[in-house]
């Protein structure tokens, strides 16, 4: 089936009625012929109408044959210009968003790359279009016009296309890089880098989104691909890259004015611009004289916003809505009605116009409107679904230029950086060492690579790259830092032992708890019926995988006859809340009750309400009970709570009060339970032992902890971001009170507020009167850790209703409330704070649909002293998610699985270090459920004619088949520690299947001794898998152990058949896959 938006052209729906106002068909007629001198001016249009209004404007302009030109669109601030561009595209014109240039007066800033590279390609893309007399439409703030930019052109210049076949001589591409600053990386993790890697270059171009890889045959390009910073893996490929050799932020000697064709048109809405050549105006404008005419007037639309829940549960409100239908029929209005899918057109259609769209009078679009309007004199009405249902009135943009996505789970730990000089790793038989570097070590061999560990009185453990799996980074709960482990002594096995015994008596609890519930009988809900189905497609945002996935198992869950307990873990906005909607909208469609529980009254209010707005459109009855709600209030809700009138109640720990009874309680959700007190947790125990519960956690786990625990605790994990959420514009500076001043003012302009984070007590007060002072407008207030809770609480539910703008606050702001209106944050002395603390302080704005900046204020002499490219560099780390990010966010995911298994599990970790506790949770896990352990390939392998020392082998190449892999092949010494790991820990066939493929990908085609090596690791994984403990190769026969006896054939050992040494690793692996 068609989409609607393939149908129907809106703009040919709206055009014919606009036309009917002779007035706006004469200011339309007059667009071809309008100039700045003589501009066209429209009044009297209401906010939600200025988006139709360009456009018509726009397609008059076309009509006319000005086919090669561009159209400006200027808007008065950056909210409006994000409005502007999403529903432009409502009405059928593409346009692109042109960012505003950050922090341009100071110079010391260090503006956002992600704004800088989406700006520079926005630039190169419009003087592009223009120049082949394409047809382009850009959404710009009218101060944008004034900003300095790259000379039109001077990107086109600078920039080279490579493509498939072309020649490419990588010293002097390099070369060039360099001189045009880029700097060279065993790695690329940001722009303005470039790694070398044999035949294949990386390089993330200044104005790129993603970085490419770029793979040589000889001096002749293969093949480009663009890939993921993050996982340094392929994205798709590319017929073409271009790089710009000039530095993207260094020449800004012209203006975006300059960028203005001849014969552009130029519309300003709600601004001034001596551009302009068409003026919409909210108010009466300026430039007409004579009386006020209000013909071909926009206004707001007549029914007002109904409030969520209000349309399908107030019968008065609904009939108002009809009459108004009605009287519009009978008048042969127009009346197009902007729905965001089709999933809420179903709705509307079966729930409350059956026939609207028979005689077709109402004139369904899909398309994201936040307000509807109507035109009188054009006998026009445009509705939109959002006003109608009351909810998502926030506009969310849908920029051409998305911004490369980011990764705030740190899914894959950026190899580089696993560990660096002096930092503390574990040995798995040594213990806990300082890691002093890589070296080559001398042996009778030849030269080894080798890892240096140092150990209690300054004693060395060298241990070779191939055995780098047996060392991980060491980690812990705490902040203070381990022992040193003693070469030789017994210690570090005790601790061992001890954590292994704690280990698996903790999984037999886990197991027991577990093994109770299920041996309960629950209520099995029936599968999805099919409001369940237009529910869920009435969600206008599109779901991520993992978003999916957990949706998948709760319901699968839901649906078994066994109580549902399940962990839902993922960052703050990443799609929690809509998984226990869904699941809360279930248990209703199945006539049960749901009990949606919230550590605090913030928190529960604002559940409270996203529950209403989702359920907007059905008969579901949600209640609260809060302080904030009287006690006639309550009484009113635990009457209908007991009757069943209450569907959903939502509340903090009052919802477990003696005197909350419910008629048929089928589901509860619980929001963040580790910050409920232990009396609380055992009465949830006690309450809901037979009942479906789903548990949200805002803290990220770390993955190889989720794998531990997988089958112990239902866990769904979510950790990629929506796909529309922007990265928040980043900007390290110095503390200066313009800057300070400057960013308040420019939040504030945009009816927005700010977080001002100062994190010393003691001094907040006096910098709450020194923003006030700087900004006389602004409402100040105050927030921080030695408040009472509720009055704290209190602040916070003023914040949220925006009764001030400007919370100075310490760090103790909750992060689990979302407040999409506070989208800048400044960060006092930010380098007092660990990377891991700003990433997730920073990620308290940002949740909204506008661009969210976060201003990291550093003291002064941090960003003057010293040298300019090292200083740079050193502050790169604040702004960039680099590398240095995923280890810091590691730290940060750690402390929250201490919250997750208790303090005394925590004093194991910090003993023994994280990885090892997880490989032992996970090993005691399989073991009590009599599982093999999968993750770890237990068979000892000799082989005799294997070379696994390149240095021996380079000394007599003849002598033996090398499997290793080669310095040449991956250059960095750590690439390849991280290499061998990835090896060591392959468990099945498809492992080493996805390694061959990484490595292709990301160093070229493998050679010789790295397919011997996977083959050699293939044979020891099958073997392993068939049950043999040993398996050596010795004088061309094959001896394999299993169950302790040797398998001979006919009392011998199979011999190996072939010519050479690769033969008869052949020949070895199909004895053991006939085994």
């Amino acid at each position: 089936m068609k989409s609607t938006r393939e149908q129907i052209d809106p703009l040919d729906l709206a055009s014919p009625a606009l036309r009917r106002s002779r007035r706006i068909a004469a200011a339309l007629k007059r667009v071809p012929l309008a100039t700045p001198e003589e501009p066209v001016v429209i009044d009297h249009v209401a906010e939600a109408g200025h988006p139709l209004y360009v456009a018509a404007a726009i397609a008059a302009w076309r009509e006319a044959g000005e086919l090669d030109s561009a159209v400006w669109v200027l808007c008065s601030q950056v909210k409006t210009q994000e409005v502007m561009q999403t529903e432009l595209g409502v009405w059928g014109r593409q346009a692109l968003f042109l960012p505003e240039y950050e922090w341009a007066g100071f110079e010391e800033t260090l503006p956002d790359p992600e704004s800088a590279a989406e700006r520079l390609a926005v630039l190169k893309e419009l003087h592009e279009i223009t120049r082949e007399k394409g047809e382009a439409i850009v959404v710009l703030t009218a101060e944008s016009l004034c900003e300095s930019a790259p000379p039109p052109g001077s990107l086109t210049r600078h920039a080279e296309s490579l493509k498939p076949g072309d020649k490419l001589d990588l010293d002097s591409f390099a070369a060039r890089l360099e001189a045009a600053g880029y700097e060279s990386e065993a790695q690329v993790y940001q722009r303005g880098q470039f790694a070398l890697r044999g035949g294949i270059i990386d390089v993330f171009s200044w104005q790129a989104l993603h970085p490419t890889r770029i793979e040589l045959f000889d001096n002749e390009i293969e093949s480009m691909r663009e890939f993921d910073i993050d996982l340094q893996t392929s994205i798709g490929k590319v017929t073409s890259c271009e790089i710009l050799f000039s530095e993207a932020n260094l020449e800004q000697s012209g203006r975006i004015a300059d960028y203005l064709g001849e014969k552009d048109l130029v519309i300003a809405v709600d601004c001034e611009s001596e551009y302009a050549h068409v003026r919409i105006v909210t108010e009466r404008a300026d430039l007409i004289e004579g009386p006020e005419d209000h013909d071909g007037a926009c206004y707001d639309n007549p029914l007002g916003e109904f409030g969520a829940g209000d349309f399908i549960l107030q019968e008065a409100r609904r009939e108002e809505f009809f009459r108004q239908i009605a009287d519009w029929k009978k008048k042969k209005w127009t009346v197009v009605m902007a729905f965001h899918s089709d999933g809420e057109k179903e709705r509307f259609t079966e729930l409350i116009f059956e026939k609207a769209w028979k005689d077709g009078f109402l004139k369904p679009v899909i398309g994201s409107l936040s307000r509807g309007f109507t035109i009188p004199d054009a006998r026009l009405a445009v509705l939109s679904d959002a006003e109608i249902f009351g909810r998502y009135q926030n506009q969310r943009g849908h920029r051409r230029y998305r911004l490369a996505r980011e990764l705030q789970s740190s899914k894959q730990v950026a190899s580089l950086r696993e560990y660096n000089y002096g930092d503390l790793v574990v040995h798995i038989d040594y213990g806990i060492g300082k890691f002093k570097g890589i070296r080559t070590r001398e042996t009778s061999d030849g030269g080894q690579e080798v890892l240096e560990i140092e150990y209690d009185e300054s004693a060395r453990l060298f241990v070779p790259l191939d055995q780098a799996h047996l060392v991980s980074r060491y980690i812990g709960t705490g902040k203070g830092a381990p022992k040193l482990s003693r070469l030789g002594d017994k210690r570090w096995s005790r601790l061992r032992k001890d954590a292994e015994n704690s280990i698996m008596d903790y999984a037999g609890r886990l197991l027991s708890i577990q093994a109770e519930r299920q041996s309960h009988r629950g209520f099995a809900h029936p599968p999805d019926n099919k409001w369940q189905w237009e529910f869920e497609h009435a969600f206008i945002y599109k779901e991520t995988p993992d978003q999916l996935r957990a949706i998948g198992d709760a319901k699968v869950d839901m649906e078994s006859p066994k109580p549902m307990d399940r962990l839902i873990c993922g960052d703050v906005g990443f799609g929690k809340t809509e998984v226990a909607i869904r699941a809360a909208f279930k248990a209703v469609m199945s006539g049960k009750q749901v009990a949606v529980l919230a550590p605090t009254t913030v928190l529960a209010e604002q559940h409270y309400r996203n529950f209403r707005e989702r359920m907007s459109d059905f008969p579901v009855k949600i209640e609260i009970l809060s302080r904030y709600r009287s006690a006639a209030e309550q009484r009113v809700t635990l009457t209908n709570l007991l009757s069943g009138t209450a569907d959903i109640v939502v509340g903090t720990h009052r919802v477990i009060s003696k005197d909350v009874q419910f008629k048929n309680l089928g589901l509860v959700v619980v929001d963040e339970e580790q910050r409920f007190g232990v009396q609380h947790k055992e009465r949830f125990k006690e309450m809901w032992r037979f009942v479906d519960v789903l548990t949200l956690s805002a803290t990220p786990i770390p993955r190889t902890l989720y794998l531990s625990m997988m089958g112990v605790r239902e866990m769904s994990v979510i950790d990629t971001p929506p796909p529309n959420r922007r990265p928040v514009a980043t900007t390290v500076c110095p503390y200066d009170e313009r800057i300070i001043r400057s960013a308040i003012e420019k939040e504030l302009a945009r009816q927005g507020q700010v977080f001002f984070l100062h994190n010393r007590v003691k001094s907040i007060e006096g910098m709450k009167r020194r923003i006030e002072d700087l900004v006389p407008g602004a409402r100040v207030e105050v927030g921080h850790g030695q408040m009472e809770s509720d009055q704290l609480e209190d602040v916070m539910s003023r914040f949220i209703r925006h009764e001030f703008d400007v919370l100075v606050c310490t760090t103790i702001i909750e992060s689990g409330v979302d407040i999409p209106n506070a989208n800048t944050i400044m960060i006092d002395r930010a380098d007092r704070f660990g990377l891991a603390d700003l990433y997730q302080i920073r990620g308290r704005v940002g949740r909204a649909d506008r661009r969210a900046y976060a201003y990291l204020l550093l003291p002064p002499d941090m960003l003057t002293v010293g040298d300019a490219r090292k200083r740079i560099n050193a502050i790169k780390q604040y702004s960039s998610l680099g590398a240095g990010f995923k280890i810091a966010m590691r730290d940060l995911e750690i402390r929250g699985a201490g919250n997750l298994l208790g303090t005394q599990q925590s004093g194991h970790i910090a003993a023994i270090g994280f990885d090892l506790y997880c490989q032992l949770l996970k090993q005691s896990v399989s073991k009590l459920k009599g599982e093999p352990a999968a993750d770890r390939v237990e068979i000892s392998m000799h082989i005799d004619f294997l070379r696994t020392n390149e240095a021996a082998w380079l000394k007599n190449p003849d002598d033996g088949l090398p499997a290793f892999i080669p310095a040449a092949y991956m250059p960095e010494a750590r690439l390849r520690i991280t290499a061998y790991r990835e090896l060591a820990e392959a468990a099945q066939v498809e492992d080493l299947d996805s390694l061959r493929e990484n490595w292709t990908d990301r160093f070229g085609h493998l050679p010789p001794p790295t397919v011997h090596l996977l083959a050699a690791t293939e044979i020891r994984i099958r073997a392993a898998r068939k049950g043999c403990s040993l398996l050596e190769i010795q004088e061309g026969k094959l001896k394999l152990t299993k169950n302790g006896k040797y398998l001979q054939i006919n009392g011998k050992f199979p011999r190996l058949i072939g010519d050479n040494e690769e033969e008869w690793l052949e020949s070895a692996l199909d004895w053991v896959l006939d085994l």
